[in-house]
Order: structure tokens, then C-alpha cells, then sequence
């Protein structure tokens, strides 16, 4: 197809024709999850499950790629499936209009071969992980605050999100630095990077490693764990 030509010299032929075979879910459609799902999308990623219980206000028109004037009070999930349906109408795009909790968490990502984190709390994303690990889906981990971000990927039971955030608590830094347009879009990217080699069986991961970036000083730093 001619919409994936300039995938070409970076995926084969039988890789790119692999995408449509995959389902993705992208657990959060603000900031990150935005870029995250355009991108995916953009790829030819088969299905995207896009879950988000909130709506869009005025203060995510700063850096959130799905929110605009129109998009006001408009269902984050909602509005990627809209989005998606004009950017590529050949893949499918579930969305779920509900926070993911300890409760349903196994129903929405049961089925799919890969789970993305673009959540902005600490104990959502430690339940994407425990049940990600129960159910043996590979997960994506992407955070962002101000000018700092950081991804790492997180295999069934390698239990990295214990390491970074031993001590749980509600909110990141986010609630204190803020986010810009700019670091979404910077960690978003390198996250579907990771979710495309997982998915290719290519290239080397950030397994067991995170990588820490901060866009103040240019400075890209990873680190084992």
C-alpha cells in the first residue's frame, strides 16, 4: 500500500505487513497518549485500544496533540477514535471511555500483545503493570515533567515500575513542573519506538534499563536497573 512506502527502508516488507496483525493498548490519551496513538496509528498498527475516563479542558491545549477550541469537553478517548478515522481508516480504534482501576484492568487489556503507559499517576501505572505481568503482555513505561522524561519497558515479570517508584505515591513531579509541548512528543516517540521493536522482535530494548532525559542541559543518560 502506498500510504507505508517510506516505512519501507526502515521496516521490510513482511515486517510492515506484520503491523496490521497487532492490537495495542495505549492506557491514557492526554499528553503522551496523544502523540503515542497518532504515531502507532501513523505505523499501521492493526487495532489501538485507547482508554481515557476524562474530557478535554483548556488546560491541555498547551501540549495535548488531540485537544482543540472544538474539543472542549469532548471525551479524550472519543475524540483519538475521531482523529484516527481521518488519519487511517484501516485500522481499528477501540476506545474506552472509563479509567482504568484494579477492577477492569484485566478485561480492557486482556488480548492485546502490548500495553503502552501514558498515565500521569503512580498507582494506575503500577496495576498496568501487575496485570500486564498476569496476563504476560509487555508494557511500555513513558513519564514526563517539565524538561525532564523518561521510558523504559517492562517484560512479565521483570517488575521495573518497584525500582523506580519504590515508595508509591498519588501524582509524579508532573503536578509540580508541568508539562510543555515539547516532552510529550520527544518520549512519546521513543516509546513506540520500543513498542515497535517488541512487536518486530528487532533491536535492542530498554529492558531492565531506564532511560533518563532531560531537555534542559542535552542530556540522555541510561541507566541499568
Amino acid at each position: 500500500m502506498k500510504r507505508y512506502e517510506r516505512n519501507m527502508t526502515t521496516l521490510s516488507l513482511s515486517e510492515n505487513e506484520s503491523l496490521k496483525n497487532f492490537k495495542v493498548c495505549v492506557v491514557g490519551c492526554g499528553g503522551l497518549g496523544g502523540y503515542l496513538i497518532e504515531m502507532l496509528g501513523r505505523l499501521g498498527i492493526g487495532s489501538i485500544t485507547a482508554v481515557d475516563g476524562d474530557y478535554f479542558d483548556e488546560t491541555n491545549l498547551n501540549r495535548q496533540l488531540l485537544s482543540d477550541m472544538a474539543s472542549l469537553g469532548v471525551s479524550k478517548a472519543m475524540k483519538a477514535q475521531e482523529r484516527m478515522g481521518h488519519v487511517n481508516p484501516f485500522i481499528k480504534i477501540h476506545a474506552v471511555t472509563q479509567r482504568l482501576t484494579h477492577e477492569n484492568a484485566g478485561e480492557i487489556l486482556q488480548g492485546h500483545h502490548l500495553v503502552v503507559d501514558a498515565l500521569d499517576n503512580i498507582p494506575s501505572r503500577v496495576t498496568v503493570q501487575n496485570v500486564a505481568e498476569d496476563l504476560g503482555i509487555p508494557m511500555v513505561h513513558g513519564a514526563i515533567a517539565g524538561w525532564y522524561g523518561q521510558v523504559t519497558t517492562i517484560l512479565p515479570g521483570d517488575r521495573t515500575l518497584d525500582l523506580i517508584y519504590p515508595v508509591e505515591s498519588a501524582k509524579g513531579i508532573e503536578q509540580t513542573l508541568g508539562n510543555p509541548s515539547f516532552t510529550p512528543a520527544l518520549v512519546a516517540s521513543i516509546q513506540v519506538s520500543e513498542a515497535l521493536k517488541i512487536l518486530i522482535g528487532r533491536g535492542e530494548l530498554l529492558r531492565k534499563k531506564i532511560l533518563y532525559i532531560n531537555l534542559l542541559d542535552n542530556e540522555f543518560e541510561t541507566i541499568d536497573l
